[in-house]
């Protein structure tokens, strides 16, 4: 974490079945739990965390990362590398579906069996294809559905974290992983797989903002340093778009100023703090650099801190090749620009 703040984070035990009904250990949370399972899942930890209530109590601790699935993130277990899942595929759906098309008077609707396999293309199924089935009834119901789960899932487990830490003050912050992957095709179907329904004409992240507003959390994003032309052009990638799409989730009135493509930082549009992270280790200016352009996108401001700029950032990571001279003289460069306000 970079500046003078400390950051505890945990998360919960349980394990799904995915729609191979294999267990998937990186699960961390079910989707399936009901709200009692979650709430003695926190009390568990909580126990833990007795021997540790000086530390809450002295104000050291300011924030706790709250887990929420896979690698603590908030998504669904969509592409496990266990499971034989490789770069760039669009992963898999997860959850099972009868029951709820059936309450929707459509019993004849099952989980989509036309949305390939792990490591398919968009264009190679049905379902992701450019006029494929996620654009019909069907489909939206369906993908409506889905990431409806995943977000009860999260509002479950933060309303509980919260009962479990009233009376310190710390501030909950949940991660959303950056599946940048597919994001510039038509149906964004890895972002889908994983739960989040973003697509060309829907805004995904933005409900999952205004969940963690009502939990007063902070939104941990992912991909701050990666660019466009970096990646794969055959993988679609979009993390620029999509750190710039994810950040701006949150209403201000300056938000014409900033982008006019885009629809702007989910997180900032709904009046929520904004974190993120780097994902691979890089040790160049370029990537440090960008990392500054996310982090503040509209510069260092001479009257002030800006309108705009992100609470937290966490630098991954420390390692041997960070404190190789070249490297380390880079990255104090780097500290004293993100200190600059």
């Amino acid at each position: 974490m970079l500046g003078n703040q400390t950051l505890i984070s945990f998360t919960l035990t349980g394990l799904a079945t995915g729609t191979r009904s294999t267990l998937q250990s990186e699960w961390i949370t079910s989707l399936s739990l009901e709200g009692v399972l979650l709430f003695r899942s926190i009390v568990i930890i909580c126990i833990a965390l007795e021997t540790t209530c000086q530390i809450l109590e002295s104000g050291l601790v300011i924030d706790i990362e709250v887990g929420l699935g896979p690698a603590g993130e908030l998504r669904c277990p969509s592409y496990l590398e266990s499971q034989g899942w490789v770069f760039p595929g669009i992963g898999e759906f997860q959850e099972e579906f009868l029951e709820a098309a059936t309450s929707a008077s459509h019993p004849e609707w099952e989980l989509p069996d036309n949305a390939g396999a792990y490591n398919d293309t968009p264009e190679s199924t049905e379902f992701f294809e450019t006029i494929g089935t996620y654009l019909i009834e069907k489909g939206k119901f369906f993908l409506t559905w889905y990431s409806n789960k995943l977000l009860g899932h999260g509002d479950q487990i933060l309303e509980a974290a919260n009962k479990s830490f009233l009376g310190y003050k710390v501030k909950l912050a949940a991660k959303v992983f950056g599946i940048h992957w597919w994001y510039n095709s038509d149906s964004h179907a890895a972002e889908l797989t994983a739960g989040y329904y973003n697509s060309q004409d829907r805004d995904g992240y933005r409900p999952i903002a205004r969940m963690l507003l009502r939990h007063y959390a902070t939104l941990d994003f992912t991909c701050l340093e990666m660019r466009d032309s970096e990646q794969n052009a055959s993988a679609k990638s979009g993390p620029q778009e999509l750190v710039q799409q994810v950040e701006t989730s949150q209403h201000n009135p300056y938000e014409d100023l900033f982008y006019s493509v885009i629809v702007l930082s989910e997180g900032w549009r709904e009046n929520i703090e904004v974190a993120s992270e780097n994902v691979l280790a890089r040790y160049d200016s370029s990537a440090y650099n960008h990392i500054l352009l996310n982090a503040r996108p509209n510069g260092v401001n001479k009257d002030g801190p800006p309108k705009l700029k992100m609470s937290e950032v966490t630098y991954l990571r420390l390692s041997d090749d960070l404190l190789e001279a070249k490297n380390f003289s880079i990255f104090k460069t780097f500290v004293k620009k993100m200190h600059a306000d």
